[in-house]
């Protein structure tokens, strides 16, 4: 037996759901990930990038290419990540993350790229049908894991909102598609989110500097 068919062999069913190994690890290898995050430890991007390697497996088993896609855009913006989080922690005094709420042309920004982003991908998908069985919501899911991400090695609280506007499609897509753990975990994230979210807003009030006056001199 390969280490790919291994991986994509039923573990155990619950709730007549089939749950297999790679669709279990890869969940919480990112459920690790995610509280990590929380805790603005730097490790949180190794551990997206190890969830993303296995989390291949199970989307390619659902025939969810969006799924496969998002995970190779995961493994490279969390390199991206890791890479922009040791820089972030050289130049800080106490090797701390600084973590701030995003500028009002930020929140423009993410919001743009995600719209375009969903309809590129989705109109890509809905040509292909092969490609997904579900082409909007799985675009959906691609490029908001992306600009959460995006916005999570930048240190902006928002990407606990994108986070929680991805799972809020995630888990009905998860179990639709046979992937019952990942939706199962998709309902613990929520949960990590509405924590990390307060957690990350309380400290941006605390670390981000008052704005300076109109007219005042830097």
């Amino acid at each position: 037996m390969t280490a790919l068919t291994w991986l994509n062999a039923e573990a155990f069913t619950v709730f007549g759901q089939k749950v297999i190994w790679s669709d279990m690890i890869g969940n919480l290898m990112g459920l690790a990930a995610l509280a990590l995050g929380w805790r603005r430890s730097i490790w949180t991007w190794p551990a997206q990038l190890l969830s993303g390697l296995i989390l291949i497996a199970a989307y390619a088993s659902a025939h969810l290419a969006g799924g496969v896609g998002k995970q190779l855009l995961v493994i490279g913006v969390a390199a991206w990540g890791w890479r922009a989080w040791q820089l972030g922690r050289r130049k800080a005094q106490d090797g701390s993350i600084a973590v701030r709420t995003a500028t009002w042309k930020e929140r423009a920004l993410l919001l743009a790229g995600a719209a375009l982003g969903t309809l590129a991908v989705g109109g890509l998908f809905t040509l292909y049908p092969d490609l997904s069985w579900s082409p909007w919501a799985d675009a959906y899911i691609f490029v908001g894991t992306i600009v959460a991400m995006v916005a999570q090695a930048r240190g902006l609280v928002e990407f606990w909102i994108a986070w929680l506007l991805v799972d809020l499609v995630g888990v009905p897509l998860a179990f639709n598609g046979g992937l019952a753990f990942s939706g199962l975990v998709y309902v613990v994230y929520f949960a990590l989110v509405v924590w990390g979210a307060y957690d990350w807003y309380q400290r941006s009030r605390t670390t981000t500097p008052a704005p300076a006056l109109e007219g005042a001199t830097a």
